[in-house]
């Protein structure tokens, strides 16, 4: 669940423009059928203006500020707009664009096709994402038309935005009763925001409409099939998409992936365990750096501290020095842990020791500052600076499956997990807008058809958890899985540095072919 970064949409628990304005309000109809299109048929149903469009490639960069457009313009990409209709069972209704980018293969004569691509969130853009899987890829790169994109309400694809004063929904309840009911009034209320904002597009921001979206990118590039490479909630919309358009698809890369069965608007719950482990492992490093951090000698002393904190922060933090200071407390301080736990290289944990080390002395009353890394996170996660974000993240997982609506549901999850779990237990079943959104237009996709693709899962990601990659396995039985064993980590191939992994994958994406068994590879020290 995945800032602005490909790196930090992949290690980050939220994973982070103009609001999407559109004056016509369309028929709200009840789930559509499949089209003409979803049955393997030609594009029907008034979908074939959109897959015969013609696209028109220009320049990435929208201005001199512009950072991800002139990494992609450094890179060789250039950008186009793809028209779909915003509500596929009303294709003469109102459209929208979607943003996609394309580093075009050079190695003509041993051309794959494009490969579309998808970093996460959900409501993480990944237009920008082709230069660094550009260079993961090396020179199997040459061989595809590498396709990034913002999927519709993101980034640069009508931008969702539901004028949030904070920037994720992503919250723990608390210490006690009265936090949990300040929450659920939190998230009535953001859900409020979003009605009021974007009512008329609501119903059309999810993941099956993605995949739609997905399709009709196939159709305007003029291919019969589409390669893809997913990571975390990517990896749910890579599924989707095979089910949805068997035989529209070639080579298939799901990493961190998802047991769609458990894909629900609480997408940590059930993860406590490895949460609790990724943070007892970093506990461990943190020890043997006390002269640095000074957070204790052993992994009890240093996990002692952090509880000690959490405790603390029911009654208030203040970091930081004007301008920038926060105030936390213990519905914000277990969110900034789980968020800095998903990536257990040592310069990541280094910034997150970093960081406790700063929650610790305010929890003492002591003065702190604040790195421009932290200042970042907290800027974007306290308040409204990136509102579009948790907006469209929230509307896609409350567009996908609805929630309990009962917050006395959520309550007694929340106490059953808080003995076991009394850190992440209150964080991941907590409750969220959902319990206030409309229900869904379609019910969840169903995973009926095998789909051979390969699957990438550590052991020890406290995200998409490793149980949950080995469900997917299941599903899908001519698939293979590389483990990554002994890694707290979340998203592998082309950003952990792991020579296996990315041998493997690099692999397959050449030869088309799975490898024979399940593999595993081994986290490398250094």
């Amino acid at each position: 669940m995945t800032s602005t970064s490909a790196a930090v949409r992949r290690t980050s628990a939220v994973g982070l423009a103009l609001a999407a304005c559109f004056t016509a309000t369309p028929a709200l109809a009840s789930a559509a059928p499949p089209s003409a299109t979803e049955r393997g048929a030609a594009p029907g149903a008034g979908l074939g203006r959109f897959h015969d469009q013609r696209l028109d490639w220009r320049s990435c960069v929208l201005g001199p500020d512009d950072e991800t457009g002139h990494a992609l313009a450094k890179a060789g990409a250039r950008c186009a707009d793809v028209t779909v209709p915003i509500d596929y069972s009303d294709p003469g209704g109102r459209t929208m664009n979607i943003a996609i980018s394309r580093i075009k293969a050079t190695d003509t004569r041993h051309r794959v096709g494009p490969l579309l691509l998808n970093g996460g969130g959900p409501g993480g853009p990944s237009l920008g994402d082709a230069p660094d899987i550009h260079k993961a890829m090396k020179d199997v790169a040459a061989r595809y038309d590498i396709i990034g994109v913002d999927p519709r309400f993101v980034g640069r694809s009508n931008p969702l935005d539901c004028k949030w004063p904070v920037s994720s929904a992503v919250f723990s309840a608390g210490a006690g009763r009265a936090g949990f009911d300040r929450q659920v009034a939190l998230h009535k209320d953001l859900a409020a925001k979003c009605r009021a904002t974007n009512k008329s597009v609501l119903p059309f921001v999810n993941t099956r409409d993605t995949a739609r979206d997905m399709d009709v990118i196939r159709g305007a590039l003029g291919e019969r099939k589409i390669s893809f490479l997913g990571y975390s909630y990517g990896t749910y919309l890579g599924t989707v998409y095979t089910q949805m358009f068997p035989g529209r698809y070639d080579r298939v890369v799901l990493d961190g992936a998802i047991d769609p069965r458990r894909y629900n608007p609480r997408l940590l719950r059930g993860a406590e365990p490895e949460n609790d482990r990724a943070l007892s492992d970093w506990a461990a490093w943190a020890a043997k750096r006390h002269d640095t951090y000074g957070l204790g000698r052993t992994r009890a002393q240093v996990l002692a501290a952090v509880e000690r904190t959490v405790e603390a922060s029911a009654r208030g933090l203040t970091v930081g020095t004007a301008p920038d200071t926060f105030r936390l407390d213990d519905t914000t301080v277990p969110t900034l842990l789980v968020m800095g736990i998903a990536d257990d290289t040592d310069e990541a944990r280094a910034d997150f020791g970093e960081q406790v080390a700063v929650l610790v002395k305010a929890a003492k009353g002591q003065p702190t500052r604040l790195s421009p890394e932290f200042t970042a996170a907290l800027r974007f996660y306290l308040t409204g600076k990136d509102s579009h974000y948790g907006s469209v993240q929230t509307a896609v997982l409350c567009g996908d499956k609805a929630a309990p609506r009962d917050p006395e549901r959520h309550w007694r999850d929340i106490q059953r997990s808080r003995a076991a779990h009394p850190v992440m237990g209150p964080l991941t079943n907590n409750i969220t807008p959902c319990a206030f959104w409309d229900r869904p237009r379609e019910e969840p996709t169903q995973v009926r058809h095998d789909a051979p693709a390969l699957l990438v899962g550590a052991t020890g990601d406290p995200r998409a958890t490793y149980e949950g990659t080995v469900a997917l396995r299941g599903l899908l039985p001519s698939s293979k899985l590389i483990t990554m064993k002994g890694a707290n980590r979340h998203g592998v191939y082309g950003f952990y540095g792991n020579d296996c992994v990315d041998t493997e994958v690099n692999t397959y994406l050449a030869t088309g072919k799975l490898p024979g068994k399940d593999l595993t590879c081994v986290k490398q020290d250094g």
